[in-house]
């Protein structure tokens, strides 16, 4: 000690123990390889796109991809807007298997009043369903949280942004730390919460298709924004020369904002007045540069593919007349609707209902009636040879209708091919007597 020498002379420092562990150093593939770099955002290593936008391109001029700069392509929106638009605006009903072949609608069910009408507190349901299936498409995955009260009854389906949500791993176990629409700092199991994802090969991590297809959309918005530069007259578009024999800086300059004044004067008629020394170069467009902006129709049509949306719902109509517009319309439902509807219901499913009520055969299904609108021509035509064919009765059609039922309009119709006169077996009597 410190002033206290006596206290410690004579005595002899302790040898350190030779048998005590000494780990090895930690090494890895990564550090064999060498060290690596930090990386920061504003010229970020190859390695840091592989968070979400799947790594930068080999083309190191093409733009990353990722969500916020994906949705600012008209395309992409259109394709998200189009897939959340529908499947929010259409019902979604829930349902119990009764046979093989037979279900019948679940009315008294938290589940259906939530995806509805109101998801939350001040929420309507649409509302949600949108932001949830529009975060599914553009980012590959989307959350919500779906907690119960004691009674086991569900209380609210509460939609959480993508970008404060955390996935963690307890062997098989999922969890979820987010922040609720409260301000809450939560953390809940898989059975709690609503994970949509989509191309997961592992079967959790969802994947954007823009991630997969990064090159491409990168590609499509790098000739979005050279477009964007054409389109705003902000490159050069000439060069000129003029000689260096002037006395000062103010003189040349003086003689430049001359030059350049005749050049955008309006009333020039397209021949400006320079002098004798000086020499314009115009830049045009190239013939490449052209055949770039030409090539976004192109990439319209490859975004449009990516999301199988069809390319008359995006408004490029040379693609369709309106004389095919009802077969287009069935091609979207089967093709785009059906795909990616088929996800978000087998995912609510498993995050809204128990599993003693999936396995009762309980299940969910957008009502794409609802969408294929048809003429109240074709309806009517509909209705009346389903009750004329017998399939229907008149109840049942008038109810399609949204029509009060009529008193003996619960008896199937006779088929049209089949007659049954009442008094014949009488009449064939009297005709013996």
């Amino acid at each position: 000690m410190i002033g206290l020498p006596f206290l410690t002379r004579g005595r002899s420092r302790p040898e350190p123990r030779q048998d005590l562990r000494r780990e090895p150093p930690l090494t890895s593939a990564m550090a064999s390889a060498g060290p690596v770099e930090p990386s920061g955002t504003r010229d970020p290593s190859p390695w840091f796109g592989d968070l979400w936008a799947g790594g930068q391109s080999r083309v190191r001029s093409l733009p990353v991809v990722t969500p916020l700069a994906a949705q600012r392509h008209a395309t992409v929106f259109a394709c998200c807007n189009v897939i959340a638009g529908d499947l929010a605006k259409v019902p979604l009903r829930l349902y119990q298997r009764l046979g093989p072949s037979r279900a019948e609608p679940v009315v008294e069910h938290a589940a259906t009043y939530l995806l509805n009408t109101e998801s939350a507190p001040g929420v309507a349901a649409r509302v949600a369903r949108f932001a949830l299936v529009y975060a599914f498409a553009l980012r590959g995955r989307a959350y919500a949280y779906a907690p119960r009260d004691g009674a086991g009854e569900l209380t609210l389906l509460d939609v959480i942004r993508p970008d404060l949500c955390a996935e963690l791993r307890d062997g098989r176990a999922r969890f979820y730390a987010f922040e609720d629409g409260a301000g809450i700092q939560r953390r809940a199991p898989s059975r709690a919460m609503v994970h949509l994802r989509y191309m997961a090969e592992d079967g959790w991590t969802g994947r954007s298709p823009l991630q997969v297809a990064a090159e491409s959309v990168g590609l499509a918005l790098a000739g979005q924004e050279a477009a964007a530069r054409a389109a705003s007259g902000v490159q050069m578009r000439a060069v000129l020369k003029m000689e260096d024999v002037y006395e000062d800086d103010e003189a040349w300059h003086r003689n430049a904002r001359r030059v350049r004044n005749a050049l955008i004067d309006p009333e020039a008629n397209g021949i400006p007045i320079i002098g004798a020394t000086d020499d314009i170069k115009s830049l045009d467009l190239s013939a490449a540069d052209q055949q770039l902006l030409e090539s976004r129709k192109f990439d319209r049509e490859q975004i449009a593919a990516i999301y199988r949306v069809p390319p008359s719902k995006l408004q490029m109509l040379e693609h369709g007349v309106k004389a095919n517009g009802q077969q287009q319309a069935i091609d979207y439902k089967t093709d785009c609707l059906l795909h990616w509807g088929g996800f978000v219901e087998a995912q609510l499913a498993l995050g809204v209902l128990t599993e003693a009520e999936r396995r009762a055969g309980l299940f969910f299904r957008h009502d794409y009636d609802a969408l294929m609108q048809a003429t109240t021509k074709e309806r009517y035509d509909a209705l009346k040879a389903a009750v004329g064919g017998p399939f229907l009765t008149a109840n049942e059609a008038r109810a399609e209708d949204g029509r009060a039922p009529v008193d003996g309009g619960d008896r199937l119709n006779p088929a049209a091919n089949m007659t049954r006169n009442e008094d014949a077996g009488a009449g064939t009597e009297e005709d013996k007597d």
